[in-house]
């Protein structure tokens, strides 16, 4: 089986692509967010290519120099060195992703590529990805709309800033530029609403599984997600959020601003299944 988990941003893949990894059923390559559709439409294999490179060579220097985990690190290099082989075709080349994706495999049930990014492809790009295997699978995760946008912001706050050090002030500026449609990217990774109206016209639904970030923790959340994917339970090793960030309260004006401009998202997501989690409506009360 071959799983696509295409986002959302911030709604937890990360943490999704570790608990795989240590899932005795599953083999994932330690590289999570190939980019490897995105880069094919957007004709940016050779910027990829440069970037999996300068991450390769940053591994080593670490290795060298005696930092992190010495097996993560070689992991990590090996992983990257396959990859470009797959990138310096310069081409697409399906066999060679999947050659790759598979790669000392063994008897695995699943391997996986997980690309928030993805959510972004245009409807024929994702039934094209439906069909490259005969089983394959797509995961779909959705954190509460406003507290995903707060974290992204957040995080491109961080981003932006020499210190790396997330302010109140370029904070802010970032979320009213978004909520002005400003920010586009930070719009678009959070446009739930399109997101699963392309996925639901390119994938069978028997193939689709869209999840609640905050119920993904919690042992019936996850349990779904694996019965979807046919993989017996296997309890994660930590519940602590990845890549969580830096901490910032949102004020209330700015909760009563982004709830107000994410109802289309709530709408579609409720419509869509049937409910809401109970954080996700009481989110909406304090607002």
């Amino acid at each position: 089986m071959v799983l696509f988990c295409v986002g959302a941003a911030k709604a937890g893949t990360s943490w999704f692509h570790g608990y795989l990894e240590s899932h005795g059923q599953c083999h994932l390559r330690s590289i999570k967010e190939l980019h490897y559709f995105s880069a094919l439409d957007m004709g940016m294999l050779d910027r990829q290519r440069e970037a999996q490179e300068k991450l390769r060579d940053g591994f080593r220097t670490h290795l060298a120099a005696g930092l992190g985990n010495p097996d993560r690190m070689r992991r990590q290099i090996d992983d990257r060195s396959d990859w470009l082989r797959v990138l310096d075709r310069r081409e697409e080349d399906i066999p060679a992703y999947l050659d790759y994706l598979t790669a000392d495999a063994g008897d695995a049930r699943l391997v996986g590529d997980v690309t928030p990014a993805y959510a972004l492809l245009d409807e024929a790009r994702l039934r094209q990805m439906a069909g490259i295997a005969p089983d394959v699978r797509f995961i779909y995760l959705l954190r509460d709309p406003v507290e995903r946008l707060w974290s992204h912001v957040r995080m491109m706050s961080g981003r932006r800033s020499p210190e790396g050090t997330v302010v109140r002030r370029r904070t802010d500026r970032i979320l009213a530029r978004t909520l002005a449609g400003e920010e586009d990217q930070i719009a678009r990774r959070g446009d739930y609403r399109s997101a699963i109206t392309k996925l639901m016209r390119a994938v069978e639904p028997d193939r689709l599984h869209l999840a609640f970030y905050e119920e993904m923790f919690k042992g019936q959340g996850l349990r779904r997600i694996l019965d979807f994917l046919g993989l017996r339970w296997h309890p994660p090793a930590t519940s602590r959020k990845v890549h969580e960030g830096q901490s910032l309260e949102m004020l209330r004006d700015q909760r009563r601003a982004a709830r107000q401009w994410l109802a289309p998202q709530y709408d579609c997501v409720a419509d869509v299944m049937g409910r809401l989690p109970d954080s996700w409506q009481s989110a909406k009360v304090r607002v």
